[in-house]
């Protein structure tokens, strides 16, 4: 048993994160300042001894004088991951990659506590290398529209590297690429809430750009998996999270289609901008170290994602 602080923990992959640890039977400490993530993703948990919520704005809190007690896990997974989310609110996003960052590694260094750092795959932009391993430095622009979480992202790297190195700070780094299930915000303009809210409600599907660009979707249970055993290993990292296999946007369309039995056309919308051309993880680190893959098939996985959609609408 341990003592885990997720900052992060009420939005949809930390409140799976919370599931897991609090299942095996952790102490759970929630911060969440609720701008994206929502109480209901911990619903299912009310009443557990074992978990604690803090409404707190990391960017602005000192975790060490908010946390008392001894603290044995940090897991920082407090962001806005989806682009409209971040780009509605671009300084903020910027202060939890940077202050919030700050704050969570404190905590760790403070509490002697192993600490895991969400990353994810936009750190290399829209990246030159194919598929992408973690030695790639990426392709980011630095002053376009989405750099503020692009570069938030590569700052909180950074300075987790430099805690560990000049405090000897206990941590690990995961790149997370795509992740979806249960608990995605139909509203919060990823691709696959996107899509299947619009073959559910017979809408017209968006595809921005031609839909040749590329992503690879991980589900969440699998995700979870990942990144828990990252967070009981020794390893620093970085470590790609996600599954290696890729979809043009007009084969997830497709997917979608023939999940839901929907008979939606497809809306082509002009591409953001920025937007990577491809993106796949090189997951031979995650394989060979942790014993880590992903199992779930996208029809599976998607059918869970409709069958929870279905439940809320």
């Amino acid at each position: 048993m341990a003592r885990a602080v997720v900052t992060g923990g009420a939005g949809f992959l930390g409140s799976h994160l919370v599931d897991a640890l609090i299942a095996r039977g952790d102490d759970v400490v929630v911060v969440d300042d609720l701008s994206t993530g929502s109480p209901r993703n911990l619903a299912q948990l009310e009443g557990s001894r074992l978990l604690t919520v803090r409404h707190v704005d990391i960017t602005t809190a000192p975790l060490t004088e908010l946390i008392q007690g001894p603290v044995d896990l940090v897991l920082h997974f407090a962001s806005r991951a989806s682009p409209p989310r971040y780009l509605d609110a671009p300084l903020h996003t910027l202060r939890t990659g940077s202050a919030g960052t700050d704050h969570a590694l404190a905590l760790a260094t403070d509490r002697g506590a192993r600490f895991l750092l969400a990353s994810t795959s936009e750190v290399y932009g829209d990246p030159l290398v194919h598929p992408q391993s973690e030695s790639y430095w990426g392709n980011v622009n630095p002053v376009g529209p989405r750099s503020c979480y692009d570069e938030a992202k590569r700052y909180a790297e950074a300075v987790t590297m430099a805690y560990q190195r000049t405090l000897g700070t206990d941590v690990a780094i995961a790149r997370i690429f795509n992740t979806y299930g249960p608990r995605l915000d139909p509203g919060d303009g990823r691709v696959v809430s996107n899509l299947l809210v619009q073959a559910l409600r017979s809408e017209e599907l968006t595809i921005y750009g031609d839909g040749r660009q590329t992503r690879s979707f991980c589900y969440v249970e699998d995700e979870v998996r990942g990144l828990l055993a990252l967070l009981d290993s020794n390893l620093t990292g970085p470590v790609n999270i996600g599954n290696p296999a890729e979809l043009t946007m007009i084969e997830l369309a497709e997917a979608v289609l023939e999940v839901t039995g929907s008979r939606s056309t497809l809306r082509h919308a002009p591409l953001p901008v920025d937007d990577p051309k491809q993106r796949r993880p090189d997951i031979t680190l995650a394989r060979e170290a942790l014993g880590w893959e992903p199992v779930v098939p996208l029809a599976d996985g998607l059918e869970r994602t409709i069958a929870w959609l279905r439940e809320r609408s």
